[in-house]
């Protein structure tokens, strides 16, 4: 599974790709209009921070201008994927891009079958929002499995991105129902790795061995 990170954050990219374990980055016009930085170099700064995709999101609502703003987001970096929405218009802008060789993210993705309509055409990444299911009662991690049972049924090669995470269990559950990527704030990623029997174990070796008078 691919990690990728959902934010606008350039420090906490810079953190974070250290460790080995950040294969991209999403981003939404609500996150880069929190960062303060101006659009294209928001994106010209990820793009240079890791050699996986970076989603850059068109703004427009119609097929044509989204077309205009995806081929002068793609310009930045070739590791550019252009996101819309799953929208007709959406949907018609992903099949002249992804016609272009260029990559795209169809974004804000609530049922099975947009993602199939999604894949129909060309799109290399389906973004369904697993927490925006649960807040209103409807099971986003079903929509995960329904997705890939649909993909590996025709073949599809669309990779299934699971976003909106909230918490842990959220990319866990995702990995089961075998989920091709996970964006995820950097504050989830880092509830992945912390665990307080880690801490504490690890405490008690370092004591140990700081009264051992043993040397490595």
């Amino acid at each position: 599974m691919l990690f990728f990170l959902d934010t606008a954050d350039v420090n906490e990219v810079k953190e974070l790709v250290a460790t080995g374990m950040i294969d991209g980055i999403t981003t939404n016009p609500t996150l880069a209009a929190s960062s303060g930085i101006p659009f294209t170099h928001l994106i010209t700064q990820m793009c240079e921070l890791v050699e996986g995709p970076v989603s850059a999101e068109v703004t427009a609502i119609d097929a044509e201008t989204m077309i205009i703003q995806g081929r002068q987001l793609a310009k930045i970096s070739k590791n550019v994927a252009v996101k819309v929405p799953l929208t007709v218009e959406g949907l018609k802008a992903c099949h002249v891009l992804t016609s272009e060789d260029i990559m795209v993210n169809v974004t804000l993705c609530f049922t099975a079958t947009q993602a199939l309509l999604a894949a129909k055409v060309g799109a290399t990444f389906i973004s369904p929002f697993i927490g925006r299911l649960d807040d209103i009662s409807q099971s986003g991690m079903e929509l995960i499995h329904d997705i890939r049972t649909i993909y590996d049924n025709y073949g599809y090669t669309t990779a299934i991105l699971a976003a909106s995470i909230r918490h842990p269990i959220h990319v866990l559950e995702a990995a089961k129902a075998g989920a091709d990527v996970v964006t995820m704030p950097p504050k989830v990623l880092r509830q992945l790795y912390k665990h307080p029997l880690t801490d504490s174990g690890l405490d008690t070796f370092i004591k140990d061995w700081n009264q051992s008078g043993l040397t490595i």
